[in-house]
């Protein structure tokens, strides 16, 4: 942009608000035509908003030829934003942006280092592409069974030891809000002239408030993955990917990116990114201070609960209440309408944005107190048996692509210990593979996913949801 950037503007709102003076008479998809043919009842309970801004993104929100650039000005407001050098918006969330991602980097049997605590959407990009991962291990607390960003150090090791590896992959924040050191990770990589990417889908909100946690595109990242819908206020499937330096080409993440994602992008969900960018950087810092000043308080008040603690930097432990985060979360689902964004065997997380107030967190510590006061009646619920950290890392012993491709059979999971997994193995959420296609299985790993879904674990990849049978590689 020649000018300081106008982040008054938003290109998309704005072009689609001409396109509802003008009038427009669309004989193109979408078919419901503007509402008009939608069942009833669908319009009673969306609203015709929702059809309304749907129309095509060219031929519709631009003409054929796009030469009112609105998707490109509004990537280019998104880019300046949070500093990056480009940005490209994608509306199939960032389990594309991420593959994108991983095919601009490295291609078919070319190594790539990559935090083994990485999300399934990873382990589909290695699918796809042909990558051929290096595993750089978490830091692990053993205490509390969580598994933290591998140290720069490791990374360090992993090069040492795979020195013609094309770049590093990482995951921050994790979906437990713990982030990495990007700024040392970057400098490993760019030592060797070698891309660092991140995931970095749970840290939208990161550029726009001083108090939080420095984000990708300042620590000199050269690829960050973010999905707006999770801490911003896009829609579901809003992504975006931004691009720095110079040791990725903008026109070759851009082709990777237009191999696997849609012809038929939604404007509803360009529309919710690019008025979520000028929401963010007119008002984020006020936004976000009131929230990070909102949370403390929550965190405060849930820690005057008897038996319930809030994980925190400096302090990670609390008493419990003797029930599992799974049966917390189903009870304060069934009984009091709240939803937790995550549970496991241990604990619950709850996630406040820009969006909360007292009419949200009210209600939820209404709710934890309650459950505090019934944890008796929850009862303990069956034991999840969580293999050490070492006997949670499986050797891998072929490409996830040759593993998932070729020839498999499906063995009781009693006889699966020993075998090669064909299939990803993913307590969800939060959604990072416990086995993935290519890894060995050992007898602890099936164990604790049977003792797992037993006391309420959800386990959606494998072909078998209950784990009676495992996929595995034909012998």
């Amino acid at each position: 942009m020649s000018q300081r950037p106008d982040h008054r503007q938003a290109p998309v709102l704005e072009a689609l608000a001409a396109y509802h003076q003008r009038g427009e008479l669309s004989f193109t998809p979408p078919g419901h035509k503007q509402a008009r043919g939608t069942d009833p009842e669908v319009r009673r309970l969306l609203g015709d908003a929702v059809f309304h801004s749907d129309v095509l993104a060219s031929g519709g929100l631009d003409d054929r030829r796009t030469r009112g650039r609105v998707l490109e000005r509004a990537e280019a407001l998104m880019a300046d934003a949070v500093h990056a050098a480009h940005t490209f918006f994608s509306t199939c969330g960032s389990s594309l942006s991420v593959k994108a991602a991983i095919l601009s980097v490295a291609g078919p049997h070319e190594k790539l280092l990559i935090g083994r605590d990485a999300h399934k959407s990873v382990v589909s990009g290695l699918i796809v592409s042909g990558v051929r991962p290096v595993w750089v291990e978490p830091q692990w607390d053993r205490e509390r069974h969580l598994a933290h960003p591998p140290a720069p150090a490791a990374y360090e090791a992993a090069f040492a030891a795979h020195p013609d590896s094309r770049g590093a992959l990482v995951t921050s924040p994790t979906p437990y809000g713990a982030t990495a050191d990007l700024r040392a990770l970057a400098e490993i990589c760019h030592a060797r002239g070698k891309p660092l990417v991140v995931d970095e889908a749970w840290g939208a909100h990161l550029p726009f408030h001083p108090d939080l946690p420095g984000w990708a595109m300042d620590a000199g990242a050269d690829v960050c993955v973010t999905s707006i819908h999770k801490m911003g206020s896009g829609l579901e499937q809003g992504s975006v990917f931004h691009l720095g330096g110079d040791l990725v080409d903008p026109a070759v993440l851009a082709s990777r990116a237009d191999l696997l994602g849609t012809t038929s992008p939604s404007v509803l969900l360009y529309a919710g990114m690019d008025g979520w960018r000028r929401q963010m950087k007119l008002h984020g810092r006020a936004l976000l201070g009131a929230a990070l000043d909102r949370a403390a308080e929550v965190r405060a008040a849930i820690d005057a609960i008897d038996g319930l603690h809030v994980h925190g930097r400096a302090d990670f432990r609390g008493p419990g209440l003797g029930t599992s985060g799974y049966r917390a979360a189903d009870r304060l689902r069934e009984r009091y309408g709240v939803d937790a964004h995550l549970a496991d065997h241990r604990r619950i997380s709850t996630q406040l944005t820009h969006a909360d107030d007292a009419s949200t967190t009210q209600p939820l510590l209404t709710a934890l107190r309650a459950l505090a006061a019934e944890a008796p009646t929850l009862g303990s619920g069956p034991e999840v048996a969580v293999p050490a950290p070492e006997q949670l890392r499986l050797e891998q012993v072929m490409l996830p692509r040759d593993a998932y491709f070729g020839p498999v059979e499906d063995v009781p999971v009693a006889e699966a210990a020993g075998r090669v997994t064909a299939e990803m193995l993913t307590p969800y959420p939060p959604g990072i593979p416990a086995a993935l296609p290519g890894e060995r299985l050992t007898a602890p790993l099936p164990h604790y996913l049977r003792t797992g879904i037993a006391a309420g674990m959800n386990l959606p990849d494998a072909v078998d949801t209950s784990l009676r049978t495992v996929r595995v590689v034909a012998e």
